[in-house]
Order: structure tokens, then C-alpha cells, then sequence
């Protein structure tokens, strides 16, 4: 494959990730990326199952473990503050073997270290336009001067432009509800513990890994599909300020806060679900094909296993079609458990939240609480590993 050239659009975790096994097989890769630099900031991701057996393979999974965030536990308080139980991270978030949990932006320093040797990164643009043809994609845009590749591959995440450019408008499956995060500082009073508070349709967690360091905030919210400007902030912020205004604990405090936050991120939960992932000589990854809601915990590792996967079969004949082809039950299966999930991220009343918490109180005490939890993420389990790499 030596001297085909592939263009990838975003340089997040799946652009760098598969960029890294098509330098392995001699393509000469540009990876595009609308941010002016890397980017910093962020929330935790968990990388599980068969995407860590994908770092493995990459040798990067003891960088990937160096960096894990370490937190040791989940605490659910009250409207006061009061804890209502405190059990092991480790148990609750449901990880197992090599199962780690990382800051997204550690995640993507690691990938993009491990290739800007290989691979020529264009910061501050994007692609303005695609011509697809039978001996490559001619691409515009924003900034720089027009190229020919012989491949584009668009990673560039649930909004993606790639998709949008060669599939038209395809609808996200919104599953009713919207997600904020951002820093605050971090005067919590704890150091690798998570915190959980929830009112009926709404859920606020903070996490902090050090003393000195900013503590990051998500607060989700239940909400049927509403219009707004993905490039206001301001609006987007009072979204979260209408549905968190008032409701006890530190939400008045995080609110006031949110707007000196550097990072301020909000998003619907939603997926992506296509009939096909390519056209022509385009094809998309990780969210831009399949995203399955921060609610599943499971983007990042669709995106490490489908760049390993596409990788892979990249320029092959049908090559398309057999990373589909190997994908597609995985993506599935991962996709169903991120509709179940966003149910239980924000119950939907005061029964469902006492009846939760009473269990989370009574757990620690419980025998076999191992076997309880392993029992009830045995679905995510399945996702996770629902693809041999």
C-alpha cells in the first residue's frame, strides 16, 4: 500500500489510533483537525474489554495504565451533602482484568505521541468539501490548499461534517436527555472519588483526582429534543441553568461556576445508527459512524477497536464492506446497552431515586455483592467483549 495516501478528519482517539495502523502498512496518512493544537481538558472514558487488548497491540496499554485515574470511590450524597453510601470504584464502575479508566486528553497525548512521527497533523482547518471519484477524493479546504487523496476517513465525532458531506443530513437518535461538563474548582474535599447526586430527571456527579488540580462536573438532565445553536455557549448554558437552578446539594455553586469554566461542554445524548458507514472512497469511525451516547461508556472503545479493525483492511478490495462486515454486532450490542443506560443515568422520580439508593446503601454489606453487580452490568461485559481483536 506504500504512497496511497489517506486524509483522516479529527484528531481525537480514533483519527490518531487509526493512523497509527496505516502508517504499519505503508500508507502515508494527514490527519485534520479543526482545533488550533492538541486539546487539553476533557472528562474520564473507560476503555474496556476488547479495546484494551487494541492497546495492547499498539504497546501502548502500559502508557494507557500509567495514566489511569485511580479512583477509588463512589460516594452518593444526599440534598445536604450527607453521604447516603460509599462503596470501591473499582466494584460499582464495573471493571475488570485490564479494564482501566483515563482522561481523554491523556488517552489522545498518548495516541498522538505514539505517531507525529509518522503521520503530518494540520491543526486549525477542517475539510470544506469532498469530491469523490474513481481515483480518489478530491478535498477543499478551509484553510489550505486543495489535495487528492486516495482515501478520507471521517472520525470527526456525532456532528461530523464528513458525514454530513457524503451521507446528507442523517437524523441522531435522540434518547431524551442532554449532558453538560466542565471544571470547577476543586474545593470538594476529596482526592480520586466520585461524587453522585440525583433529583427525578436530573443527575449531578463530580469527580476530583488531586487536591490542587480543578474537579470536572456533569450534570445530565432528562429532556425531550430542543432546538439550539451548537455554536452559542451562552445558550447552552442556560439550558443547564433552567433545569439545575434550585435543585439542592451544589448545583447552585457548579452553576455559578460554569461560567468561568475553560472547558464548558454540552451535547444531547444521542447515537448515530447508519445503514452503511462508507461511500465511495469515504468512510467513518467511532462516533461519526456509530456514536452510542456518553451514557454507554463505550465510545472510545468503538473508536480503538474500529480504527484496529479498519486498519486493517483499509485499500483492500471490499475493504469497506469487511470492516463493516466485523464491526457491526459489536457497534450493536453497544448500542443497546447505551439506550439502557441513559434510563438509569437520570431516573425519572423520587420512587426510582429512594429505591436505587437504598440498594447502593445496603450493598456494601451485602455477601456476594460481586456477583450482584457482575449480574447487573453483565450486558455492558457483553458489549465490551462482543468483538475478538
Amino acid at each position: 500500500m506504500t504512497n496511497s495516501r489517506v486524509l483522516i478528519s479529527g484528531a481525537g482517539i480514533g483519527g490518531p489510533a487509526l493512523a497509527f495502523w496505516l502508517v504499519k502498512r505503508g500508507f502515508e496518512v494527514t490527519v485534520v483537525e479543526r482545533a488550533a493544537e492538541p486539546r487539553e481538558g476533557g472528562y474520564k472514558v473507560d476503555v474496556r474489554g476488547s479495546a484494551t487488548e487494541v492497546l495492547r497491540k499498539m504497546g501502548l496499554l502500559a502508557a494507557a495504565q500509567a495514566a489511569d485515574t485511580g479512583m477509588q470511590q463512589i460516594t452518593y450524597v444526599k440534598k445536604d451533602g450527607a453521604p447516603i453510601a460509599k462503596l470501591p470504584a473499582d466494584l460499582l464502575m464495573g471493571r475488570r482484568g485490564d479494564d482501566l479508566e483515563i482522561m481523554r486528553w491523556d488517552l489522545s497525548r498518548i495516541l498522538h505521541d505514539a505517531t507525529e512521527g509518522d503521520v503530518e497533523y494540520v491543526w486549525g482547518d477542517s475539510i470544506a468539501g469532498l469530491t469523490d471519484g474513481p481515483d480518489g477524493v478530491d478535498v477543499t479546504f478551509e484553510k489550505g490548499a486543495p489535495r487528492r487523496f486516495d482515501y478520507v476517513v471521517g472520525a470527526d465525532g456525532l456532528h461530523s461534517l464528513t458525514r454530513r458531506t457524503v451521507l446528507g443530513d442523517t437524523p441522531l437518535n435522540h434518547l431524551g436527555a442532554y449532558i453538560s461538563i466542565f471544571s470547577v474548582p476543586n474545593d470538594l474535599g476529596v482526592v480520586r472519588e466520585e461524587l453522585f447526586y440525583s433529583r427525578p430527571g436530573r443527575l449531578i456527579f463530580a469527580y476530583a483526582m488531586e487536591a490542587d488540580q480543578p474537579a470536572r462536573v456533569g450534570m445530565v438532565f432528562a429532556s425531550p429534543e430542543v432546538a439550539y445553536d451548537r455554536r452559542d455557549p451562552e445558550a447552552q448554558k442556560q439550558l443547564v441553568r433552567d433545569a439545575f437552578a434550585g435543585q439542592g446539594w451544589r448545583s447552585d455553586e457548579f452553576l455559578d461556576a460554569m461560567d468561568q469554566a475553560p472547558d464548558f461542554y454540552f451535547d444531547s445524548m444521542s447515537q448515530v445508527e447508519l445503514p452503511s458507514w462508507s461511500s465511495g472512497r469515504v468512510v467513518l469511525l467511532g462516533d461519526a459512524a456509530h456514536c452510542p451516547s456518553p451514557a454507554s461508556g463505550q465510545g472510545t472503545s468503538l473508536a480503538l477497536v474500529g480504527a484496529y479493525v479498519l486498519g486493517q483492511h483499509l485499500g483492500e478490495p471490499d475493504g469497506f464492506a469487511t470492516y463493516e462486515s466485523a464491526m457491526r454486532t459489536y457497534v450493536e450490542k453497544n448500542l443497546a446497552f447505551g439506550r439502557k443506560m441513559v434510563k438509569d443515568m437520570v431516573p425519572g422520580g423520587r420512587l426510582n431515586i429512594a429505591f436505587r439508593n437504598y440498594g447502593m446503601r445496603t450493598l456494601r454489606f451485602h455477601p456476594q455483592k460481586e456477583k450482584v453487580i457482575d449480574k447487573v452490568l453483565a450486558p455492558m461485559h457483553e458489549a465490551a467483549n462482543a468483538i475478538t481483536v
